[in-house]
This record gives structure tokens, C-alpha cells and sequence, in this order.
């Protein structure tokens, strides 16, 4: 990689406290309007002074400015303070079976520059690996990184890939249709080459987390049909992985015994009949046996709202919401909506792996495992995944899981207030 790039890798020192990432993420969303310190200390439930001292320190950092002043209802007016949001970025990279995306996020999750390629997931980990890889290295290079004057400043790489993976470990599994990835060191064989932090997840998870951050609701499904079929699961506004991280694999359950082979080694798999209709034209019918799996799931885990993506649903968004919604309202009231993002959700999603715990979120990335552990999260791991003297991060389990003090480490700062 070039290591002229200034900011690769770059440490946020100011980033060490817990209620300087829940400042930060009040700060990113009041958005460009701004708001007061004041303001912030009733919504963080912080004393004026703690929330001076960290505002202190983000401002040294790069990280917040002010922008202007506000009437007051009483006294001098109130100097407005807003995020800068291109004082940081995360990659997010999407390997789907036949196509590569790469996007740059700010830390407003704007998306900066993107660059989408033909990939042979089947050309083997090394060479998927080299590809991306290159494709990094050019928009890390490209018009977009040079528009921001050399002061780029990349926190990590978030990859999402169809799974099942090891989330924990960074290590990619049996991928469906591609067995040869078993057991491949996905996560630190682009932290070796790229010389960044990285963390894997599932493509549904990693697009799941995205659209959580911007509230669609504390629990709902999302459902992406593209080369293949799976959900990300937020409950209780919680991204759910599962104890195995192989939640979600919602396209391999078998509605048709006697159906066609899945590429799973199954017959009558969801994806296997919802793809196969897409195949021969027949849309409608692939939004029927849609809205049948998204039944099961809804009847199932009793969650609020149903959200369409993927390639597929991009290219037909109005019928896969009307059919899916019209199966599903035979039995439920759940809404159905195509999400955010079209084709780069899972991409913007793998960046925001990366930011989320800047702003404090991790718990939307928690698992049940890390949750049970408190604030302080488990032992540090090896290095793999997002580390405290790399961005100022803690990584739970050494595995970028849920990166408990990314934004904020196990306590606040000495004289800062406890948040209430």
C-alpha cells in the first residue's frame, strides 16, 4: 500500500472515552444545524464542565468545530458546535460471488467515492484477496482522496462477504457454493496487505447494521436477494449474529421437500426456488415464495418491519414490495419497503462496522456473549482486528466484534461525569 497516504491507520487519542463517543454521536446527529454545549450536556445527562473538557478534546483533534451561535433564551448566545465529518473514514468492502464493491464512508457515512469491478469469488481467497486489495489501493489514490488535500484519515476496512463465516475470528467458512474458502484468514490477510484494521461480517449483518443506525425500528429483517438469499437480523435494536455468528441464513430453509438442489446440498431451499423464478422471468412468483420466507420469519421472531435489498430487489424494487407485502398481509400487518442504499447497502453497512463504535454504537453490533461482559469487554485479542494503539479501540474477543471502546473505552475519562 502507499504509505505516503497521510492518516492511514491513524490513532484518535480523543476517541478513549465513553462519553466522548456518545457526544460525538449527538454531534453526528444534529447534523450540519449543529448544537450547544449545553444542549449536549442535557442529552448526554453530563455535567457542562465534563462536556467541555471532551469537547476540548475532540475540537484538538480534528473531529468538531464551531459553527456560529444560537439565540439564547436568556444571556449571551450559544456557540454551536458541529461534526466534522471529513475528519475521518472507513472503507467498506463487499465481495459478492460475481461482483467487488469498495466505498469510502466519512464520518457522517456519506458515501465519499465508490468503485464496483467483475470478481470470481471462486478464483480462490489469495487471488479475491489481491484483487480487492488493488481496487483499495485506487480509491484510496483516486480523485476523492486527493480532493480531501492528502489529510485523509482511514480508520479501517469492514468486509462483508455471503457467509456462513467466523465473525469472531475474522475466519470465513463453508461459503455457500464456494467451499474452497473454509478456513480462510479473510480478516488478517487484508489487515497484512493493507496495512489497515479490518473486521468480516456477513453481507446481511453488515447491511442489517447500516440501516439500524439510521432507525428504521428496534426490530425488523432485512432481506437481500441478489446471487443469493439471506437476512440480517436486528432485535430489540440489537444486530443478532447467533452463538455461532451463523444467524441469518434464512435462505437455505426448506419450503419445498421434494424441490429443486440449493447450491447448499439441500432441496426446496428458499433461495433455491425464489432464484430459480428470477431465472425463467417469472418475477411475481419470486416475490411470492419471497413473502412466504418472510412470513415464517416475521411469525416467528415477531418483528416490526420487513426490508428488501440486493441486486435483484434494486432492479424491481415496486414488485418485490407489493408481492412480499401482499403475502405477508394475509397474515400480519407488517410493513414491507425496499431499504436505503440500493446496490451499495451492504458496502456502506461494511464501513459502518468500522464506525459505529466511533460513535459510541458498538451495542448495535453486540452479541450475547460480549453483552453478558459489561463495559469493559473481554481480553484484547492479537492484533487482527480494530486495536486500542491503532484508532483507540479495545476489540472484544481479538475479534472486531464489537469494538467495546472503539469510541470509548471500559470508563470514562477521570472528571468527566458518569453517564446517567
Amino acid at each position: 500500500m502507499n504509505r505516503s497516504m497521510a492518516g492511514v491507520g491513524a490513532n484518535l487519542p480523543a476517541l478513549r472515552s465513553h462519553n466522548a463517543a456518545l457526544v460525538l454521536d449527538l454531534l453526528r446527529t444534529a447534523g450540519e444545524g449543529g448544537i450547544s454545549r449545553l444542549e449536549l450536556a442535557e442529552a448526554a445527562g453530563l455535567t457542562p464542565q465534563a462536556v467541555s473538557k471532551i469537547v476540548a478534546r475532540v475540537r484538538e483533534e480534528g473531529l468538531v468545530e464551531e459553527a456560529g451561535r444560537r439565540a439564547s433564551t436568556g444571556g449571551k448566545p450559544r456557540t454551536v458546535l458541529r461534526l466534522v465529518p471529513s475528519a475521518g473514514h472507513a472503507i467498506g468492502l463487499h465481495l459478492d460471488r460475481d461482483e467487488l464493491t469498495v466505498v469510502l464512508l466519512d464520518l457522517a457515512a456519506t458515501r465519499v467515492d465508490t468503485r464496483t469491478v467483475p470478481l470470481d469469488l471462486g478464483a480462490g481467497a489469495e487471488a479475491v484477496v489481491a484483487t480487492a486489495a488493488t481496487e483499495v489501493e485506487s480509491l484510496l489514490t483516486g480523485p476523492a482522496a486527493e480532493a480531501l488535500g492528502g489529510g485523509l484519515r482511514v480508520l479501517g476496512l469492514g468486509v462483508a462477504m455471503p457467509g456462513p463465516l467466523d465473525h469472531f475470528n475474522g475466519v470465513t467458512q463453508r461459503v455457500t457454493g464456494f467451499p474452497e474458502w473454509d478456513g480462510f484468514p479473510l480478516r488478517e490477510a487484508f489487515s497484512a496487505r493493507l496495512g489497515l484494521p479490518a473486521v468480516l461480517d456477513k453481507d446481511t449483518n453488515a447491511a442489517a447494521l447500516g440501516l439500524a443506525l439510521h432507525s428504521p425500528g428496534p426490530s425488523f429483517a432485512y432481506l437481500h436477494l441478489g446471487t443469493g438469499l439471506g437476512a440480517g437480523l436486528v432485535l430489540g435494536g440489537v444486530l443478532y449474529r447467533g452463538e455461532r455468528t451463523g444467524a441469518g441464513e434464512f435462505g437455505h430453509q426448506v419450503v419445498q421437500l421434494d424441490g429443486p438442489e440449493c447450491t447448499c446440498g439441500k432441496r426446496g431451499c428458499i433461495e433455491a426456488l425464489c432464484l430459480g423464478a428470477v431465472a425463467r422471468g417469472d418475477l411475481p412468483e419470486a416475490a411470492r415464495v419471497l413473502g412466504v420466507g418472510a412470513t415464517n420469519l416475521v411469525e416467528l421472531l415477531d418483528i416490526d418491519r420487513v426490508l428488501l435489498g440486493g441486486r435483484v430487489i434494486a432492479a424491481a424494487e415496486d414488485e418485490f414490495v407489493r408481492g412480499v407485502g401482499a403475502v405477508l398481509a394475509a397474515r400480519n400487518e407488517v410493513p414491507v419497503a425496499a431499504a436505503p442504499g440500493g446496490e451499495h447497502t451492504v458496502a456502506d453497512g461494511a464501513a459502518q462496522l468500522v464506525l459505529a463504535p466511533v460513535f459510541g454504537r458498538s451495542q448495535a453490533v453486540a452479541t450475547p456473549a460480549t453483552a453478558l461482559l459489561g463495559s469493559d469487554g473481554p481480553p484484547q485479542g492479537d492484533g487482527g482486528a480494530l486495536d486500542e494503539d491503532r484508532v483507540g479501540a479495545r476489540p472484544s474477543v481479538g475479534d472486531g466484534v464489537s469494538y467495546a471502546g472503539l469510541a470509548g473505552g471500559p470508563a470514562a475519562d477521570q472528571g468527566e461525569a458518569e453517564i446517567r
